[in-house]
């Protein structure tokens, strides 16, 4: 099990930035992203475009977590700390005020398109037709017990929870808390799941602490298992256990739909059309944030933001989209490229 701790990640970013020539007496010769691994196979898609069809070095891309890369991105402005770092979530407030504690106060956020989040098995067992309040169920550390109180989860298999079920073990791979995958399925699947009973639901105006612990928490037996920031192992472990199933973002899924599928959630399957159009109920935002001191410091800051949001890139037809990007419509993709290039800072 890979877990990503900030020892681990400096010197993860310590190689990167040694590989990107970041040296005590001169400035680095090319940029440094860190961050989210769902962004990461878009951003070094671009990162190899750009160096091979620029006058600039090819970026340095590492995969660290969306958490883990805005803890690094916030840590401090020089040559030493990342220029750019991916989220699968949008940066939260803690996150800004941690930037500016270190006086970095002029961030640029993009918006880059959409995912979904996909609960996912081998081709070589039946797909499931799944609930939010399935997901709930199946991984909350605490359920309701029937009498308007909670009671450790004693769910050991599907059919418990739902007799239409398999008799399957509850074995699910997923991101560890550093991830942004991990934020927002919690976000958006096991809340949703969590609040389709009524008394949860009317605890979030009561007592917002008691319902976010309630519906935010994973339960740790041994039904959840943290598989590191690496989706492509996942991908690998459900070919070698095909009862179990993984967590990860949907372009992992478009990649590998030899080896895998995507169960529906809520009668819905995890596609492209349904993501764009929000039907899919796992739905998120992808992001970027550039610190602006740093252009002019780094070469190539400026038009790497400019080759990723190219609709050649970005866009409908552009070649992310090969790599499982789902594109905001032409009006988002206008306003974003807009403030990409005004340099816009983020705004809360």
């Amino acid at each position: 099990m890979l877990k990503i701790t900030s020892s681990f990640m400096s010197l993860a970013l310590g190689a990167g930035l040694l590989a990107a020539g970041a040296t005590t007496a001169n400035a680095r010769d090319r940029i440094t992203i860190v961050g989210s691994s769902t962004v990461f196979p878009f951003s070094t898609t671009v990162a190899e475009r750009f160096g091979k069809s620029t006058k600039f070095k090819t970026p340095i891309v590492e995969s660290t977590g969306s958490g883990g890369g805005l803890k690094l991105f916030c840590s401090g402005k020089g040559d030493q700390h990342p220029d750019i770092t991916n989220a699968s979530r949008r940066i939260k407030p803690s996150e800004v005020a941690r930037c500016a504690k270190n006086g970095i106060t002029d961030t640029i956020e993009v918006k880059i398109g959409y995912d979904g989040i996909v609960l996912a098995n081998s081709r070589r067992s039946k797909l499931l037709n799944l609930t939010l309040k399935d997901l709930f169920l199946a991984l909350a550390r605490n359920v309701p017990d029937g009498n308007g109180k909670t009671k450790p989860n004693p769910y050991r298999t599907w059919k418990n929870i739902n007799p239409t079920l398999p008799e399957l073990k509850i074995e699910v791979m997923g991101p560890p808390p550093t991830s942004g995958t991990r934020d927002a399925f919690v976000e958006l699947a096991m809340e949703g799941g969590c609040k389709s009973f009524p008394w949860i639901k009317a605890l979030k105006k009561k007592d917002k602490k008691a319902y976010k612990a309630l519906c935010h928490t994973i339960r740790s037996d041994g039904a959840y298992i943290e598989a590191g920031e690496n989706d492509n192992l996942i991908v690998q472990k459900l070919e070698a256990n095909p009862t179990a199933f993984g967590i990860f973002g949907f372009s992992y899924l478009d990649q590998n739909t030899d080896k895998i599928q995507g169960n529906t959630i809520n009668g819905i399957e995890p596609g492209f059309e349904q993501i764009s159009d929000g039907s899919y109920p796992v739905s998120r935002s992808l992001y970027f944030y550039v610190k602006k001191s740093r252009i002019g410091k780094v070469p190539g800051i400026e038009e790497f933001m400019a080759a990723f949001t190219n609709d050649k890139a970005w866009g409908e037809e552009g070649y992310l989209s090969d790599k499982g990007l789902i594109p905001m419509s032409e009006k988002e993709r206008k306003e974003w490229a807009g403030r990409v290039k005004k340099l816009q800072k983020l705004a809360m």
